[in-house]
This record gives C-alpha cells, structure tokens and sequence, in this order.
C-alpha cells in the first residue's frame, strides 16, 4: 500500500528514526517453555508476540482448535487477521458460515460480528494478528494456563463455567469486545 493511502501515515513526513530500546524478537514454541499457554472456550493459546514486544501495534496468537472447539459469536474494535496452518474451521462472518481450510488467511474487519468453529474431526492450528494489541491480555486474564500448545484447558462443570462467563463478560468491555448472544 502506498505511503498515501495508508490511513496511519502522515504524506509527507519522514521515517522516523530506530527505536534503540525495541530489540529483535524471536518466538520458537516448540524450543522455548517461556510462552503463555492459555486454556480458553476449550481451545488452547499460545500467546507468542504480545503488544509489550510489538509497542502495542499487534500481538500474535498460536491457536489450538481442537474438534468442535471456538468461540462464541463475538465483535470487537480492532482486526483480527488467522492464517490457518493445519486443519480447517468454519468461520461465520456477518452470518454467513464458510469452510476455510489450511493455507488460507482471513481477515475480519473491526466491529463485524464473527466467530469461527473446528466442526471437523481433527485438531486446527491457527496464527492469530490483533491489531492493535490488547487481546493477549484479555486471555491471559480470563484463561487457565496450561502446560503445552496442545494441552486441552479442564473440563469445567456447570458453577465454573458459570463463573468463567461471568468474568469474560466483565471484562468484555474493557478489551473493546462484545459477545452476541445468539437469536
């Protein structure tokens, strides 16, 4: 995209110079036990970039979706943007309900409603982009950590998973987020 057409750039203005404090990142979940694996709706995340890293243009999620896993109908004011690695899940966006398989890459635009769901019967991998950075800690503070990328959050009974939406919809508001609540 050109400089111009780009909605955050001033024309006109030049590049500002390196920010010295900011270092090179490198996420290697399968090397390194230091990320955040975060039990959440069932599926489990890998919080890999967080906005601390990225001076809070993004963060990157790993996501783990086992089958009939993901979240519920949902909006929120910023992009999200999923490639998925392995698998294939059904996204619902605005409604309408489509098969994405591995390969392809998905953006949802800020504000429309969406969700997605693994409604095969294997697990899928997914990359996820927030723009701008927030939602990691949205998951960090309602999530259960677990040990691995793959390791399945606790089956929760009827009061903790009670508790659990309770907490999520208390903060919703906070991290720009609003569950829709199905018709």
């Amino acid at each position: 995209m050109p400089l111009a057409s780009n909605p955050l750039a001033k024309p006109g203005a030049p590049i500002p110079a390196d920010d010295l404090s900011r270092d090179l990142v490198i996420a290697q979940p399968e090397m390194d036990g230091e990320f955040p694996h975060i039990g959440i709706v069932g599926d489990t995340y890998t919080i890999l970039l967080t906005g601390r890293e990225t001076a809070g243009r993004f963060c990157l999620i790993d996501m783990h979706i086992p089958p009939g896993g993901g979240p519920p109908p949902h909006r929120h004011d910023f992009e999200e943007t999923f490639t998925i690695l392995e698998g294939e899940l059904e996204f619902s966006f605005r409604g309408v309900k489509q098969a994405v398989r591995a390969g392809a890459t998905v953006n949802i635009p800020a504000n429309a409603p969406h969700q997605f769901r693994n409604a095969s019967t294997e697990a899928a991998r997914l990359l996820c982009i927030c723009s701008p950075a927030g939602q990691e800690e949205f998951f960090m503070k309602v999530g259960i950590p677990v040990a691995t990328r793959t390791t399945p959050p606790p089956k929760l009974d009827e009061a903790a998973e009670a508790e659990f939406r309770a907490k999520a919809e208390s903060l919703a508001s906070e991290y720009r987020t609003e569950f829709i609540r199905p018709e």
